[in-house]
């Protein structure tokens, strides 16, 4: 287990000997050790692959845990896309190491310089780039991104002679027409749509997806300004409540991306929301729905609305206590590279960070949300991480409670949003994060 790192010391290094912990779930772990495996045979050394814990929150506490004694042997680390600001002070700076592989190295050098992108890292999305820099460190490289989708059972909706729904009051209504459908014929498990709603990470992401539909903005503006506590955030909150035993069942209160998909792809769903990994494993050999499925935007508040996805995404990074930073960093390269994330984009449907990968055929072919990239419809929203820097977990924990005590009845919206607007303000300094 990584707990056991936290034991080891410096005298227990074994020279040229990697660790990296990646891979939220068997498959995607599988992936990252084979790839890991490759570069270590290559390179003539040995690399360790341990998986972390699924959820977002578990991983990041074990994680910290491991920083803040200076564990030597955790060498890389898959970090989500808000962590970059909360870990950066344990983290190694890339771009010193990318600054020496540069072609050009006196533009290098300049670059390194003045805190801005080397060109190594041009072949990248400039807003992952921009979101793993801290302070002019580079602190780790994009691997793959994320964004929330909508899942729907095709073969349900033609034969029903349904649309895909737009809004959510559409989806709503589909989703009563289709579980009612298959409820009658003795489906009693089956719900209209799932989605995750326990209280971690995934639970902020879903509702700021709502929020944001809705234009009830993203918790806290840019500008640092607390905006939480507004009607159209309120409304997006309590409409969600009311999905509870009339479209959505209890257990969804309890539910991760893991609870959603089992029970997506074991056919008990009409809708759900996840993200883009969900397509492979939904499409595999054994799927019981293979074949069955479909993938589109997110609804709409309403006509006024617009399509929100949360923007989510995984990075590498490197423990500035690692014994083998110059490895670790190579190990890095080489697993955010064009070869890899192909790889990783044909077997496990992850989506390249490296924007030249997206027009191949090859994956458009077999990923055919890459399209959906492209909608003039989609607004990607970002968490606020960087605004609110090392108190965005305490911020996104505020908030999840908030959400979840809404969702679960305990309390209005009204009552819930003003509170937690209160306890933002006496996090922030003078009601603002800036």
């Amino acid at each position: 287990m990584l707990a056991a790192l936290a034991q080891g010391g410096a005298d227990s290094v074994i020279a040229e000997q990697l660790t990296i912990s990646c891979g939220r779930f068997p498959a995607e772990h599988e992936l990252c050790r084979n790839a890991a495996v490759r570069w270590a045979e290559a390179r003539g050394h040995e690399v360790r692959v341990l998986a972390a814990p699924a959820l977002s929150d578990e991983r990041l506490a074990l994680y910290q845990e491991l920083l803040e004694v200076g564990a030597q042997r955790l060498d890389v680390l898959e970090i989500d896309i808000v962590w970059p600001g909360k870990l950066a002070p344990h983290l190694a700076d890339l771009r010193p190491y990318l600054a020496e592989d540069a072609e050009d190295a006196e533009d290098a050098e300049d670059a390194e310089d003045a805190g801005e992108a080397t060109p190594a890292e041009a072949a990248f999305f400039p807003s992952l780039i921009a979101n793993n820099s801290i302070d002019g460190r580079l602190v780790a490289l994009p691997w793959f991104l994320d964004l929330g989708l909508l899942y729907y059972r095709r073969d349900l909706l033609e034969a029903a002679g349904l649309d895909v729904p737009q809004t959510w009051r559409q989806l709503a209504d589909a989703a009563i027409i289709l579980q009612d459908g298959q409820r009658a014929y003795g489906d009693s498990r089956f719900w209209g749509f799932i989605w995750q709603g326990w209280r971690y990470e995934g639970l902020t992401c879903n509702a700021i997806e709502w929020l944001a539909s809705w234009g009830g903005g993203t918790v806290i503006a840019a500008n640092g300004r607390i905006t939480v506590d507004n009607p159209d955030a309120r409304f997006a909150l309590q409409r969600a409540g009311d999905w509870i035993e009339i479209i959505s069942p209890h257990a969804v209160l309890t539910s991760t991306e893991t609870e959603t998909l089992e029970q997506f792809a074991a056919g008990n769903a009409a809708f759900m929301r996840h993200w883009p990994y969900a397509w492979e494993e939904l499409n595999a050999e054994d799927s019981r729905v293979r074949g069955k499925v479909g993938v589109a935007l997110l609804p709409k508040g309403g006509a006024q609305g617009v399509h929100a996805a949360t923007l989510g995404g995984w990075q590498l990074a490197v423990s500035k206590y690692s014994a083998h930073p110059e490895l670790a960093v190579d190990l890095v390269r080489y697993l955010t590279s064009s070869e890899v994330q192909r790889e990783r984009a044909l077997e496990g449907g992850y989506i390249p960070s490296r924007p030249a990968l997206l027009g191949l055929s090859e994956l458009r072919q077999q990923q055919p949300y890459l399209g959906l990239l492209e909608s003039a419809d989609l607004t990607l929203v970002a968490r606020p991480s960087t605004v609110t820097g090392a108190k965005y977990t305490r911020v996104s924990e505020l908030f999840q409670n908030s959400v979840h005590a809404i969702l679960s009845g305990a309390t209005t919206a009204e009552t819930a949003l003003a509170l937690l607007a209160e306890e933002l303000e006496l996090l922030s300094e003078a009601g603002s994060f800036r």
